[in-house]
């Protein structure tokens, strides 16, 4: 296997060549700081390296390899030397979390349990990757940080709000990277850059030291993988499950047997939608049927969630900024989507959370006659970069919320039942496009197998971006 390849294999082939001893943690490190240092100019995904933290660790993690552990498949540390990058929203002891923001000076006391959890797995953190201030949108833009850039087109916004996770991911930078996804923040990147990404059930990781509502939006946001392939994505979440770990893997290896697929092609509110998207997702269900699957057309009550997301988000919003050392650093745009936030009174967001239950019925109750529900992620392809740069903030909440076809994802952060973004082919122009599978609470499972399956059928990941070699 030459660099290339390497780069691109994925963390679970990463994982394996590392434990059989055919190539080392140190040499993996170097590819990847060396394929960051070379490229990341173009991209701006990183908004820091860790490059001889990064290097010590792979020593160290050589070294256990060489004293026997990891060995076998790695068992007891899977990712045991395979390097990965993670979000600017998870806390890592002595380090800032800044969650795209200038406004946090403050490092963190201790590393999250997430963290924890990879680092035990063997993980070496190479660094952390860009995002929107506070995390707002569904592209990575700031006037701290800059632009980063889709290394499908360079023009174009690789999503948001772990946009800098997916351009990493899709760019061989590193094989999979943690992203976090509060009204679509993973599954809109990985479908801007031709990933898989899962957005897990609702505490199938956990978020500590973090609270229901002070960075995690009352509820919507949880934690979840960007990766390449589905059983890279499927070892990433055994390995940060804390509950439910151990049986992700095996799914995405087993066939997911006949299953009722409801597809829905509505947009929740009224806009015209791209028509490469459409066929994207109608050809995705001609496959389906072809694969033994029965597949019919079903619209869920979408509107039920939609004011359910936006109290949370604006409520979380205030709360998520408040929470960091100088909120008066922020931009305008941010300020504005706080003050709203203060508009959202205790009384309201308790009734909303009151309601979660009976949202999730309404919402859920197309999961009594169907196993999965399959849609669109997005309304268009990947915009260009600067769409809503120097836009107030009611005109960016409404333009992106047309983009990302606002509450077709974040309904599911209501709900908390975990989705997932597959790639779907190329529009003409070379952009990715994806689907998004939606199953029932708790079954993660379904949606990796049947992902896999999806993926066995037309293979995505050899797929690489042009000048990324």
């Amino acid at each position: 296997m030459d660099a290339t390849d390497l780069a691109y294999a994925g963390i679970a082939k990463q994982a394996e060549l590392i434990a059989a001893g055919e190539v080392s943690s140190r040499e993996l490190v170097e590819l990847c700081l060396g394929r960051i240092e070379r490229f990341d100019g173009q991209l701006n995904a990183f908004r820091v390296v860790f490059a001889e933290r990064a290097l010590m660790e792979a020593d160290q993690a050589d070294a256990r390899r060489g004293a026997g552990e990891g060995r076998g498949g790695g068992v007891g540390r899977p990712l045991l030397g395979v390097p990965i990058a993670v979000k600017d929203d998870v806390d890592m002891a002595g380090d800032l979390a800044t969650y795209g923001t200038a406004a946090e000076d403050r490092p963190a006391p201790a590393d999250s349990d997430v963290i924890r959890r990879l680092r035990s797995a063997g993980a070496v953190i190479v660094g952390i990757t860009m995002g929107p201030e506070l995390l707002l949108w569904p592209f990575t833009e700031s006037q701290t940080y800059g632009v980063t850039c889709n290394p499908w087109d360079l023009g174009r916004t690789p999503g948001g709000s772990s946009g800098g996770n997916a351009a990493a991911v899709a760019a061989g930078l590193v094989g999979a990277a943690l992203g976090s996804d509060g009204a679509g923040s993973i599954r809109i990147p990985a479908a801007c850059c031709g990933l898989f990404g899962i957005k897990p059930q609702r505490g199938r990781i956990s978020i500590a030291p973090h609270s229901d509502g002070d960075h995690a939006w009352h509820g919507l946001a949880v934690y979840g993988p960007l990766a390449r392939r589905v059983q890279d994505a499927a070892l990433f979440l055994d390995v940060t499950a804390h509950e439910g770990g151990g049986t992700f893997l095996p799914a995405a290896r087993q066939a997911p047997g006949a299953l009722k697929v409801a597809v829905s092609l509505r947009p929740p509110l009224p806009q015209p939608m791209d028509a490469q998207v459409l066929r994207a997702t109608e050809d995705v269900a001609s496959m389906l049927r072809t694969l033994g699957h029965s597949v019919e057309h079903r619209d869920p009550p979408w509107l039920r969630a939609l004011p359910h997301v936006i109290v949370r988000y604006l409520r979380g919003a205030r709360e998520s900024g408040r929470a960091l050392a100088h909120p008066e650093r922020y931009e305008r745009r941010t300020k504005r989507v706080m003050r709203l936030g203060d508009l959202v009174s205790d009384r309201v967001l308790a009734e909303a959370r009151a309601r979660e239950r009976t949202v999730a019925a309404k919402l859920g109750a197309l999961f009594a006659d169907f196993d999965v529900l399959l849609t669109p992620v997005l309304a268009e392809p990947a915009v260009q970069t600067g769409r809503w740069a120097g836009r107030g903030a009611l005109w960016t909440l409404n333009g992106v919320s047309r983009f990302t076809l606002s509450p077709l994802l974040s309904a599911w952060n209501v709900t908390g039942q975990p989705a997932v973004s597959v790639p779907a082919g190329f529009t003409e122009d070379g952009l990715p496009l994806a689907v998004q599978l939606v199953g029932r609470p708790n079954d993660e499972a379904t949606l990796l197998s049947l992902a896999a399956q999806i993926e066995a059928e037309r293979p995505w990941a050899q797929q690489r971006p042009p000048g990324f070699s």
